[in-house]
């Protein structure tokens, strides 16, 4: 079974040309979701790790499952506004236009190796917030984890050009 046969491909959604890949049917196959979260944390076991971050939404499910698979504690990367405590927040670039999210002020602690997760990678507009957001902080942001890169888009070099390395499972050429 390979990972990229467990993610669904929705032609043209949310808009003419684009093939939006949909992981919803990773996580409903037990299999292809335990193998995920399995290659997303086999690089850290056995190392120390002090959080991982997820990005809203699907970074959620991910990052909780690295989290525990690493005995880390999890950081909630929020879109602004939905934090009940005194929050940090940078605002980044999306395709189209500008957004902001944000963490709890005392999500890590100065130096706490951190591992961000998401689902997907694709021009890395948010993660390259995500990962300023965190080194604000004063995390040390050890990797930036996806299960899907498009690499053509450029996401993923953007985040190695902030010297955070990228672990990628599948790539998919087109978008």
């Amino acid at each position: 079974m390979s990972l990229a046969s467990s993610i669904r491909t929705i032609p043209d959604y949310p808009k003419p040309g684009i093939m939006f890949r949909d992981i919803t049917t990773l996580l409903g196959d037990a299999k292809a979701f335990r193998r995920a979260v399995d290659e997303l944390v086999q690089p850290w076991a056995g190392t120390k790790i002090d959080k991982v971050a997820g990005m809203e939404a699907r970074g959620f499910i991910l990052g909780g499952a690295v989290a525990h698979q690493l005995s880390a504690g999890f950081v909630p990367v929020r879109k602004k506004g939905k934090l009940p405590h005194t929050t940090v927040s940078i605002a980044y670039s999306l395709e189209y236009g500008v957004d902001e999210m944000e963490v709890h002020e005392d999500a890590v602690t100065k130096g706490e190796r951190v591992i961000l997760v998401d689902d997907l990678i694709a021009t890395g507009g948010t993660a390259e917030g995500a990962v300023k957001l965190l080194q604000k902080i004063g995390a040390e942001v050890i990797a930036a984890c996806f299960v899907i890169d498009l690499p053509e888009l450029g996401g993923a070099r953007k985040i190695e050009a902030l010297g955070v390395p990228v672990r990628r499972l599948v790539s998919f050429e087109g978008h």
